[in-house]
Formats: C-alpha cells, structure tokens, sequence
C-alpha cells in the first residue's frame, strides 16, 4: 500500500516550501499531496481512498478560508483516527488548538515561520509512530 503526507494551506508559497522541503528530506518514500483549503483536501482524501493510498500524516494550517484548520482535523480524526494531525501556523487561536489536541489527539503544533530542521525531525518522529 503507497502512503502519503498531506499538507493544508491556502497560501502557495508555504506548499512550495512544503513541497520542496519534504521531499528532499524523504524522497521517493512517501507521495505529497497539497491543497489549498479544506475542501480540496477533501477531494484528495477521496481520491486517496479509492487508490487504496494510506494517510500517513496530515500537516494544516489553521487560518484559511472556508473551512477553519481545527474544524477539518477534528472531522479528519473522526474518519481517520490513526492519520497523524500537525498544525502548523501563524495565528493559531489558543482554543483552536487546545480543541483539537483535545478532539483529534494533535500531533504536534508547529508555528509559522517554522524551523525545517524542527519540522522534518517531528514528522519523522510521527511516522516512525505510524509504521
């Protein structure tokens, strides 16, 4: 079965820089998929099912429109429970993150602008959780 890394944010630079980071960091490994909001995350996530390819770790932003980062990784951890939930941000609200620590078992939270080094030892740390 392939596996993934999903990465939420509706800003294209942070994607790239996503994109970019993770796979130098991981290679062929694991397949990336990005989307710009939750409701294209959604749609991969569908895709993602039919392709029988696992979620392994899913990275989101918390400010974005439409659909709130804590909103989609809670209704995330209620169909996914074992999918590993990172959010990373810049203005994360307090409640919001304690919300999804407390609903959706949050991984880790990481503020914007990240360290790679801190990002890529956390996932690491997550998918050898995962596996």
């Amino acid at each position: 079965m392939k596996a993934a890394i999903l990465c939420v944010d509706d800003e294209h630079m942070i994607l790239a820089s996503l994109r970019d980071q993770l796979s130098d960091h991981f290679g062929d490994r694991y397949l990336y998929e990005f989307a710009e909001s939750a409701e294209e995350a959604w749609e991969i996530i569908e895709e993602f099912e039919e392709d029988a390819v696992k979620i392994l770790i899913t990275v989101s932003d918390w400010l974005m429109p439409g659909t709130k980062g804590d909103e989609f990784l809670i209704k995330l951890h209620q169909r996914f429970p074992k999918v590993i939930k990172v959010m990373l941000t810049g203005q994360a609200d307090v409640s919001a993150v304690e919300r999804v620590r407390n609903q959706a078992e949050l991984y880790k939270y990481i503020a914007k602008p990240w360290q790679k080094e801190k990002l890529l030892q956390t996932l690491e740390a997550a998918l050898d959780q995962a596996h």
